[in-house]
């Protein structure tokens, strides 16, 4: 496969960081993480757009694409912590899903195949399913929990009459083998959506659900303590999906299928840095950022954000495990660094 770049625009990579061709496997040999772009909207259920997320998520920044971003809390800068590539656009023609997904999975799987993370943005969230395959393909059949930020289940079982669409990869996952149900962790459900037949049939596969009812009586921290003890039982890696709309539209309001109420950018952000620094991710995901709805593109900085925090976490945890003493996320980014209380100037 050529790298053809981004599908939809002018050609870049996500921030700067180096361009690769999946083809030439020594471009992107040793690499600790791989970006791939999903362009992929086919299986939307109401508003289309998404086809033109990876675009904005590798472009929407104030900061130069240099390769450079060095991270406040943590004090590491991923970008050049980590060997990076872009491999740019699988090239997922809208009108055959069949073609679209495959092409995906297989890629995904040889990236993981290569010891890299693949970092995949989404295109809609039909992408998690050839996406958490691809890495289970390498990491074991059912040895891989998943993570899952959404305002909705996504465990149908048709749309539309398709097997195939986002509103049904969490459910395919599952029945493949590819994701055991009791090792799948969701987290910001609300709304008027799954029917009760398929919260029953969720029930029956022993899924864990966080509701925001349940988020907002207990406290977030407290809700992803409990989903890690999960993830972490009798399964050797991780794979995070991360739909924006589990933010409130309020303040991503760049996304297909808007729910009211959700989390703040400012949780998702910080629970993502969590899941980086404390487990073993083996692949992640960033889906339905839909620009044409978009307002001043904050959904598409929320989502390039998404993908730093990530980032920052894999680089922080990397360090940790070397035992080079990365700093506490739990304290300022300036103290020792002549800043003083209430003169931010310094």
């Amino acid at each position: 496969m050529t790298r053809i770049g981004n599908m939809y625009g002018p050609d870049a990579t996500y921030l700067g960081v180096a361009a690769a061709d999946l083809d030439d496997e020594s471009s992107w040999a040793g690499s600790d993480v791989v970006v791939i772009g999903a362009p992929f909207d086919g299986g939307t259920s109401h508003r289309p757009g998404a086809r033109f997320g990876p675009q904005a998520i590798r472009f929407t920044d104030y900061l130069p694409h240099d390769g450079s971003r060095p991270h406040l809390a943590l004090g590491v800068d991923p970008l050049a912590d980590l060997r990076i590539t872009d491999i740019g656009d699988v090239e997922m023609p809208s009108g055959d899903t069949e073609t679209s997904v495959r092409r995906l999975e297989d890629t995904v799987a040889r990236v993981a195949r290569a010891g890299a993370i693949p970092v995949v943005l989404g295109g809609d969230h039909t992408i998690t399913f050839p996406d958490a395959t691809g890495v289970a393909r390498h990491v074991g059949w059912g040895r891989v929990a998943l993570i899952h930020f959404d305002a909705h289940a996504d465990t149908g079982d048709t749309q539309f009459g398709s097997l195939v669409g986002h509103g049904t990869p969490m459910r395919r996952l599952i029945e493949s083998g590819a994701v055991r149900g009791d090792r799948f962790l969701q987290i910001g459900l609300r709304g008027y959506w799954p029917e009760p037949e398929t919260l029953d049939w969720m029930a029956d596969q022993r899924m864990r659900s966080f509701e925001m009812t349940e988020i907002v009586a207990r406290g977030l921290d407290e809700c992803l303590t409990e989903a890690f003890a999960i993830a972490l039982d009798d399964c050797d890696a991780v794979f995070l999906s991360v739909d924006v709309d589990v933010v409130d539209p309020g303040l991503a309001p760049g996304t297909g299928t808007p729910e009211p109420g959700g989390l703040s950018s400012r949780q998702l952000l910080d629970a993502v840095r969590r899941i980086a620094m404390e487990l073993p991710l083996a692949g992640l995901d960033v889906v339905e950022v839909a620009p044409p709805y978009d307002h001043a593109e904050v959904t598409a900085y929320l989502g390039n954000r998404v993908v730093l925090e990530a980032l920052s976490g894999i680089a922080w945890r990397r360090r940790a495990a070397a035992g080079q003493q990365p700093r506490s996320p739990q304290w300022p980014l300036l103290r020792g660094r002549g800043s003083r209380p209430g003169n931010p100037g310094n």
